[in-house]
């Protein structure tokens, strides 16, 4: 803390430690025991560092051995120490501070300065930190401090009674004044202005310095005081209440007066609205009624820069009083002028003279005489043109004009100014800001180069010095003349300025609102609140606030940058910190992007840097204003021309536009006006009677001058009939409807007037009443500035009344009638779910079959985004039942082309919006339509000129003067020309494409205003685009069509020809042939050849070396068409037309002999006999063939012969053995030919492949067929081959075979068998055979009768198998006949099968046997039958059997047995 002297011991020198005695001590312990609540207030007061003192700017002082730092003090006083006023700190983030004012009791205002300094004491109290124990010492320190404040207190009161109650005292000082107001008929207007003085002035309110008196115009008049603030509102504005209006103020020091005007204006169009009509009636004052006549008055004047020009006229008051003068005002622009070095006015009694005694382009302008009498005024109004001056340097620009200053700080001012009018012929490219110092005359510039811009940052100037500023512009030819200087403006903080504001006290003469005292010795905060204010190329402007952290003594500033992408800061002010918080960056690279910061500095040092800001582009991001739109001239007199244009789209800071004129065909363009004007329709005059002239436009803003507006239509200068207006004001919109309703808010939407007036509806003015209980309240105005849409969201309203609107329609002639009043209309908010109903319905396009309807969205969205809409339709004058929907499925565009309509039939339509929560409400239906082609329609025509521009071309025969081309795509109107430029001659307009691409698709309309619906369109599909531009391509550039492009063919003998066909050239045709970029000629080498007849054109080489890889080129010239064509042989494809031109060529020689005309091949017959055959030609008797095989000969036999010059070999049943290499040589004494057949692997494949397909083409239809062991699918082949590949099928899968199925061959038959089938195996089977290509496949269907068919049978089969197997049989050993000899035995066995065990059977001449002990039979183990004779005899010769039975079957076997007697064989031996 500093040791510094507070205050109040400099001001005292009876101040020391012995002033405190024992009774004041003693006092101040008992203060301290009852000021409990001062010591938390001044708890509650330090905590948030707020500081207190006395109206006496005495302060308590703390009896500590170290001395403190001085406390800040709030009251204001001058060099002498007298009080002057208060300062009153800025407390943030505080609202428990008690100041002790109430703004509702004006009592306590009164209260003296003691009585104040005494509360503020008490209230604010002191700092002091207690602990539990305090010493006794402290305590008494404590109360000493305290007695001696109550006695400097006292001390202060008796000073203030010995002071001069003068010096308190001021004149009446206006910190705001009244402001001037325009304002339409029927509004109220409130004027208000804040005085300061002590005593409190009395102000009085003067219309036309005519006192106003609110009790003799009740309700008219509302006058109102408070706290210092002044207001008068006028109530329902008529024409008498346009005048000036003053305040005085007054109190005993003095008087002041401030003035403020109000023009009221009425929707009259071309009559001058900014000046009211006069006053009708007596003049109550007087009682006397003047009138007032201008006479002699000056007209439409021109000047130049730099001379003198007096306007004057001749003013005529009747009856004429000499002691009563009227108030004489002139008026610029509507602006009242006052006494200047540039105007000079004069009253002389009768006549009123403005003299500007050095013209510049600022006088430029609508100058306005205004005679002010107690019965009202008259005005008289003429225009002023200045033109440039001429220049010293032939070729120099005009001088810039309006040259002002904005945004002025220490050392910073921004100076904008307007570009002249004028370049004389070489663009402005740039302008140089000079500055001169106040009561010197020393012009210094301040950029090196010139800036284009039109506003520029001045820095560097001394903080409370004052300057005015001038610009120059400069081109090629050198610099104009400087402009006019400007206001001059001090260099000073505007917290300066604003410390000037506020409200008075009685007891001083100002409250100075400042920031808090900073503390001393502290490093200063960050900056705050950084950022760019305004970025060009030549220069960017920062702007900050101060940190809330501040030094004791003034802030500076240091600018930091950093390029976007780097971390590397660089200071930009090194030398000396700027004071401003405002600051300009010059010399940035161009289209480089930057980041700033700010470090605030001070004696304490440097501080923590700002926020950087955002990265910022140095470049230019205000653009120059697009053209101005159609312009439209209108006869007017004899000397002008009333021009009037579309304004420029989406223009930002527009300062006006220039108009220039010129005469047909001289192609010299005078400006009409050296002063931007705003409107959109200017009065040129000063033309030449009997001349044409066409005028355009041009605008600008600060960026510069726009692209010139297209040239208007010629018009002659005479004058028109009705003033150079021939419109009418149009009639009243109709359709009242309401779009959304919110509680204190709803849209409007209304239709069209049905006649616009001759002219384009420039807005709708909306007007809305209160309908309480059924009776209507009057009217307000709901817009003051005009809208353009038929909608409008009329706010401020009151939720759950009810009101209605009316509607007015205004073009250039001036505001139409109101329209009927809507209906009543309910101010609740809506909530249902669906969308409100679509509006703005336009019906487009009429023809006798079709129409297009547009509409606007919904403007009530309802709970979900709007999805689609449905249309509907009916006839005008049927039934409400009788609508019906157009459209099936929604649409989500907002136009539908209409077809399918019945010639000469009325519709009405109607749009009904959709979305996730349903259908809304329809619209209001549209006007009755009668579907029918009006005569003269025209279509949209598209056309591609010679030099391939696509435009599309539409024609109106019906325009009026008025009437305006409208090119919209997709139905919104084309605002931008970055993708088409419209063209208007005439009564055509041409929408040309620049550079047509797939963004063009779509669909092209144009509408044509102030007509009975002109309307086409057009679709731009993909395929039609693609269309237009071949047709563009070939128009810009013309080509020769040709048949056919260069090729190259092979002729005999090897020869190489290239040639090409054009589709038609004529007999001044050239060619030029060309080879790698050089062009050849006929010689040894190359022969050319070219028909005009055919357009065939051809080049032959006899043969193709390696030299002659490259591009050949034929270039075909016919007038200006050309053309080309170029055949590229290199590499792989040089290689092979060589190669073949090369085999030809050998061809040739090569059939000069013996030769085959076909080489050897080979086909397969019908029975797979393979046949290799070649066909030879050019032989004779003597020509031998040789047939080799691997190169051994084979020899002749019966399949080799000369039929007809073929050859063949014949091998049948090929097997792998016949593979081989075949070779055939043909010869005789000319020469000998060979031809060869490699049939080995890949060659054999296909050979056998070809026998395959052969085989499986002879092969028949797949059959079903049953056996004992299952089924069989079978088929044949006319031939088998061990190579055949078959595979076999069941429902399209490879069959895995296994021992139930099984496949195989036997002899022709490829078969398949299914053993023990069942229904599982029912389903499609397929043989497929295998012949390298597609194969075939042969099926059949295995399922339903056919698989019962074969399963039965198989069954039957099956079952007649086992029983041969089983059945009972004698499988042998017993002989046909046994011849024995008596006494012998006999014994015979055979074999016995069957299952079950037969039953076996003996017989005896057919009659069955037993077993005794002569025949033993026996049959053992079921398989072993025997037949035993012990002795034999002749009784037992005989036939025997043997029978064998079990349930399958019975079988026998029969032998005879016969028994000889030795003897009787003996005999016959011997």
């Amino acid at each position: 803390m500093s040791g510094s002297i507070p205050f109040y011991q400099k001001h005292h020198r009876h101040y020391d430690r012995g002033y405190r005695s024992k009774e004041v001590e003693s006092a101040m312990s008992q203060y301290q025991s009852s000021s409990s609540y001062a010591a938390r207030s001044s708890r509650s007061s330090s905590s948030r560092g707020l500081k207190a003192s006395s109206y006496s700017g005495l302060e308590e002082s703390r009896l500590s051995p170290v001395p403190k730092r001085a406390k800040p003090t709030y009251l204001a006083v001058d060099k002498e120490n007298q009080i002057i006023g208060y300062v009153v700190p800025i407390f943030r983030g505080s609202q428990e501070f008690a100041t002790g004012f109430s703004n509702t009791e004006e009592a306590r205002v009164k209260e003296s300065a003691a009585y104040m300094a005494r509360r503020n004491l008490f209230t604010s109290g002191l700092e002091m930190e207690r602990s539990e124990q305090t010493s006794r010492k402290v305590a008494m320190r404590e109360s000493a401090e305290r007695i001696t404040l109550s006695k400097r207190i006292h001390e202060n009161e008796e000073h203030h009674k010995r002071m001069n109650e003068d010096s308190l005292m001021h004149a009446p000082e206006f910190v705001i004044k009244p402001r001037s107001h325009t304002v339409w008929e029927k509004q109220c207007v409130r004027l208000h202005c804040t005085v300061t003085g002590w005593p409190d002035p009395r102000v009085v309110w003067y219309k036309n310095n005519v006192s106003i008196d609110p009790l003799a115009h009740p309700g008219k008049y509302k006058l109102e005081s408070s706290y210092n603030v002044h207001s008068l509102e006028i109530n329902r504005c008529d024409f008498d209440d346009t005048a000036q209006y003053r305040a005085s103020a007054m109190n005993s020091k003095g008087e002041l007066s401030a003035f403020a005007s109000i023009v009221v204006k009425r929707f009259k169009g071309e009559i001058d609205e900014s000046l009211p009509s006069p006053r009708h009636g007596l003049v109550s004052e007087y009682g006397i009624t003047f009138q007032t006549h201008i006479v002699d008055k000056f007209g439409v004047s021109f000047g130049r820069e730099g001379e003198t020009m007096s306007l004057g006229c001749t003013v005529i008051i009747y009856p004429a009083l000499h002691r009563y003068q009227p108030e004489v005002q002139w008026y610029r622009d509507d602006v009242l002028l006052t006494a200047s070095k540039w105007n000079h006015m004069h009253w002389s009694g009768d006549r009123a003279t403005l003299t500007l005694t050095h013209l510049n382009k600022e006088d430029e302008g609508l100058y306005t005489l205004r005679v002010i009498t107690k019965s009202g005024y008259e005005t008289y109004s003429a225009y002023v043109f200045v033109r440039d001056a001429d220049a010293e340097v032939e070729g120099a620009p005009g001088a810039p004009l309006d040259v002002r200053c904005l945004d002025a700080n220490k050392d910073y001012v921004i100076v904008t100014w307007k570009q002249p009018a004028i370049d004389r012929g070489s663009s402005i490219l740039g302008y140089f800001v000079d500055r001169c110092e106040v009561g010197t005359t020393h012009w210094m510039q301040c950029n090196d180069t010139p800036v284009k811009f039109a506003r520029f940052p001045v820095t560097g100037l001394v903080e409370g010095r004052s300057y005015t500023f001038r610009v120059r512009a400069v081109n090629k030819s050198g610099m104009s003349y400087p402009s006019r200087a400007s206001e001059p403006v001090a260099a000073m903080d505007p917290a300066d300025r604003a410390r000037m504001r506020g409200t008075s006290a009685p007891w001083t003469g100002q409250i100075i609102v400042t920031e808090e005292e900073p503390a001393e010795g502290v490093v200063p905060g960050q900056p705050r609140e950084l950022e760019v204010t305004e970025a060009t190329k030549n220069y960017v402007v920062l702007s900050w606030k101060p940190p809330c952290e501040k030094g004791l003594e003034g802030i500076m500033y240091y600018v930091e940058k950093c390029v976007s992408g780097t971390d590397s800061w660089q200071r930009v002010n090194t030398e000396i910190p700027v004071k401003s918080p405002r600051f300009a960056l010059f010399d940035l690279a161009e289209g480089k992007s930057y980041s700033f910061r700010v470090r605030c500095c001070n004696s304490a040092g440097v501080g923590e840097p700002s926020a950087p800001t955002e990265a910022t582009t140095v470049g230019d991001k205000l653009d120059i204003p697009s053209a101005p739109g159609r312009v439209v001239p209108t006869r007017n007199t004899n000397t002008s021309v009333v021009v009037s244009w579309e304004a420029s789209r989406d223009a930002k800071e527009l300062v006006g536009y220039y108009i220039e004129g010129s005469i047909v065909s001289s192609n010299v363009w005078e400006p009409c006006n050296n002063k931007p004007v705003n409107g959109t329709r200017f009065i040129c005059h000063g033309l030449v009677t009997g001349e044409s002239y066409v005028f355009r436009v041009r605008a600008v803003n600060a960026a510069g001058l726009s692209q010139c507006s297209q040239e208007s239509e010629p018009v002659e200068v005479k004058a028109a009939i009705g003033g150079g207006i021939p419109h009418a004001s149009p009639t009243p919109p109709y359709g009242i409807t309401v779009l959304e309703c919110v509680r204190d808010a709803m849209v409007l939407a209304w239709k069209q007037p049905t006649f616009a007036g001759g002219a384009d509806i420039t807005g709708y003015f909306v007007d809305y009443r209160e309908v309480i209980d059924g009776v209507p309240r009057k009217w307000h105005e709901a817009n003051i500035k005009s809208v353009s849409e038929r909608a409008y969201r009329v706010s401020d309203l009151k939720e759950n009344r009810k009101y209605q609107f009316q509607v007015r329609a205004a073009n250039m002639a001036g505001v139409g009638i109101p329209s009927l009043p809507s209906d009543t209309f309910l101010c609740e908010e809506w909530t249902i779910a669906v969308p409100g109903p679509p509006h703005d319905l336009q019906i487009t396009e009429v023809r006798s079959s079709s129409l297009v309807l547009l509409w606007k969205p919904p403007v009530y969205q309802g709970r979900d985004k709007v999805n689609g809409f449905y249309v509907d339709i009916k006839e005008a004058d049927a039934v409400e039942e009788a609508w019906r929907g157009v459209n099936d499925k929604a649409t989500d565009k907002t136009f539908l082309k209409i077809k399918a309509l019945q010639e000469g039939e009325t519709y009405v339509f109607r749009v009904r919006a959709q979305n996730k929560a349903g259908v809304g409400r329809a619209s209001d239906p549209t006007e009755p339509t009668l579907a029918l082609t009006k005569p003269g329609t025209k279509e949209i025509v598209v056309d591609v000129d010679d030099d391939g521009v696509i435009s599309l071309n539409f024609e109106c025969c019906d325009l009026t003067p008025d009437s305006k081309f409208v090119w919209s795509k997709n139905y919104e109107e084309i605002t931008e020309s970055s993708r088409m430029t419209l063209e208007i001659k005439g009564n055509k307009s041409k929408a040309i494409f620049k550079n047509p691409g797939e963004d063009d698709i779509g669909i092209y309309s144009c509408l044509v205003t102030h007509t009975d619906g002109a309307s086409s369109s057009y679709t731009l599909s993909e395929e039609e685009l693609k269309r237009l531009l071949e047709i563009s391509h070939d128009h810009k550039f013309p080509i020769i069509p040709l048949k056919t492009e260069l090729a190259v063919e092979l002729q005999e003998k090897g020869r190489v020809r290239f040639w090409l066909q054009a589709e038609k050239i004529s007999a001044n045709g050239k060619v030029e042939y060309v080879f790698n970029d050089n062009v050849i000629s006929q010689g040894e080498k190359y022969k050319m050849n070219f028909d005009k007849n055919t357009g065939v054109i051809e080049m032959i080489m006899e043969s193709l070396t390696p030299a002659d890889e490259g591009t050949f080129t034929f270039q075909l010239q016919d007038g200006k068409a050309t053309n080309q064509s170029s055949l590229v042989l290199i590499g792989d494809v040089f290689k092979e037309l060589q190669k073949e031109s090369e085999f030809q060529r050998k061809e040739w020689f090569r059939k000069q002999g013996p030769h085959f005309v076909e080489y050897l091949g080979y086909e397969v017959t019908p029975e797979c006999c393979v046949i290799l055959k070649c066909k030879v030609g050019n032989i004779k008797k003597e020509t031998v063939a040789l047939w080799y095989k691997d190169g051994r000969e084979i020899k002749a036999d019966e399949h080799l012969g000369f039929t007809e010059g073929v050859l063949k070999l014949e091998i049948a049943q090929i097997s792998k053995k016949d593979a081989g290499v075949y070779e055939i040589v043909l010869k005789d004494d000319r020469g000998q030919d060979t031809s060869k057949l490699n049939l080995t692997d890949q060659g054999f494949k296909d050979l056998m492949n070809e026998v395959f397909s052969v085989i499986a083409n002879s092969s028949t239809p797949l059959k079903i067929t049953s056996t004992d062991q299952g089924i069989r699918l079978y088929t044949f082949v006319s031939y088998y081959n061990d190579l055949l590949q078959v595979t076999w099928h069941y429902k399209d899968s490879a069959i895995a075979f296994s021992d139930r199925i099984k496949s195989g061959v036997v002899g022709e038959q490829l078969w398949l068998q299914i053993s023990e089938p069942t229904e599982k195996d029912m389903g499609k089977y397929a043989i497929e055979f295998n012949d390298g290509k597609g194969g075939l496949r042969r099926t059949v269907e295995l399922a339903g009768q056919a698989f019962d068919d074969a399963f039965a049978e198989f069954q039957r089969l099956k079952a007649a198998a086992i029983a041969e197997r089983n059945r009972a049989r004698v499988a042998g050993g017993l002989p046909d006949v046994v011849t024995i000899q008596e006494g012998k035995a006999l014994n015979l066995t055979c074999n016995i099968s069957g299952d079950p065990v037969p039953e076996v059977t003996w017989l005896k001449n057919d009659r069955e046997m037993t077993s005794d002990d002569h025949y033993i039979l026996k049959f053992a183990s079921g398989k072993f039958a025997s037949f035993t004779i012990t002795t034999v005899n002749t009784s037992d010769s005989g036939k025997y059997s043997i029978l064998v039975k079990n349930k399958y079957g019975t079988e026998s076997g029969d032998f005879t047995v016969s028994v000889f007697i030795p003897q009787e064989e003996g005999g016959k031996k011997k």
